[in-house]
């Protein structure tokens, strides 16, 4: 498997995040990557590169110039603020919500923050647009290996992508790089791809901006909106819109689902994926569906990533595997190894 390796994930490295009401140190942290590119490396399971810069015309094909704009200045006009400012990590305190406008961009920094953010739990600091744009490297040069004839690939970075949408930030992502992925297999190509996300929390970001077309298939097994982030996407009966009316499958289990029925729900999503007969899949890699994840709720055991991995070889589609969520830093390299060990095996 050939992995690419964001070599500036660790200049994106929260001080804190809120979490239940408190300023907690952040889960995700510079470790998570970390360990996974040490134990990808310990088993040998292929070679590990860095990615060639893509242009900001690639990220356009997913992401609007205005939030990119925003994206890359944040950091700059946050100084122009205060210079003490560099001492912090910038957060949102306001947001758009229902009844006011988004189309006009405010003046006010903060007001800006709000406008292209989801949450107030994901830290902006000075590395974020850099970790950020060198993992979208990551992703598109993970896909255009799979057009060179790679079976499968690995994009090693964070922070993760897929909360993040057309035009905002949260959930700890800021570009959304199994999206990235899968246009870039479409513009290099490909009739059709598929998207299969197994991180424990629904992928909101990819679910919006893919909606509406019928080019890519989005399936999501991730835990039940009603009681875990994010919250307001992510429920059964959101089946697309338009062309893309039968091409978004969400698979929502309940807090404490066993291993049995989160497989039950990755055969459903299989058999689903076979018979969309996408040219290629990007895999949204999240492990935070491990039983000891400290924000998450599920039940499934080491072992049973092997087992993930294989389950996704067996479909004989070419795959780009992007690093997504998991917080229990500790088991989180062997558990991410293990799913592509699994698919390598199958394969």
């Amino acid at each position: 498997m050939l992995a690419f390796y964001n070599e500036h994930h660790g200049q994106h490295r929260g001080r804190v995040e809120i979490y239940r009401g408190e300023m907690v140190p952040c889960f995700e942290k510079p470790e998570r990557a970390d360990l996974v590119v040490a134990e990808f490396a310990r088993r040998g399971l292929g070679q590990i590169v860095t990615p060639r810069g893509v242009s900001l015309a690639s990220l356009e094909r997913i992401h609007t110039p205005r939030y990119l704009h925003f994206l890359r200045n944040a950091w700059n006009d946050w100084l122009a603020l205060d210079p003490a400012n560099a001492g912090k990590d910038a957060f949102p305190s306001v947001w758009p919500v229902r009844s006011l406008r988004d189309d006009i961009e405010p003046d006010n920094f903060s007001a800006r923050m709000g406008l292209y953010s989801m949450d107030s739990g994901t830290p902006l600091t000075a590395g974020t647009w850099i970790a950020a744009k060198t993992g979208a490297d990551c992703a598109v040069n993970a896909a255009h290996a799979l057009r060179l004839g790679e079976k499968g690939t690995f994009a090693l970075t964070r922070p993760p992508g897929h909360h993040a949408g057309a035009d905002f930030f949260g959930g700890y992502c800021f570009l959304n790089n199994a999206a990235l992925a899968a246009q870039h297999l479409l513009d290099d190509g490909a009739r059709k791809v598929a998207i299969l996300d197994i991180d424990y929390h629904h992928g909101n970001g990819t679910q919006s901006i893919f909606y509406r077309r019928d080019d890519v298939l989005f399936v999501s097994i991730h835990g039940d909106p009603r009681t875990e982030f994010p919250f307001y996407l992510g429920h059964a009966d959101e089946t697309g819109d338009g062309a893309g009316l039968g091409y978004n499958m969400n698979l929502p289990l309940a807090r404490g689902a066993t291993p049995a029925q989160w497989f039950a729900a990755l055969e459903t999503a299989c058999i689903r994926i076979a018979s969309y007969a996408p040219d290629a899949l990007v895999v949204s890699l999240g492990v935070d569906t491990w039983a000891g994840d400290p924000i998450s709720s599920f039940t499934l055991q080491s072992a049973d990533f092997l087992r993930i991995g294989e389950r996704i070889g067996y479909l004989g589609l070419p795959a780009a595997f992007v690093f997504e969520g998991g917080y229990a830093v500790d088991e989180i390299g062997v558990n991410v190894v293990n799913v592509l060990e699994g698919f390598e095996t199958a394969a």
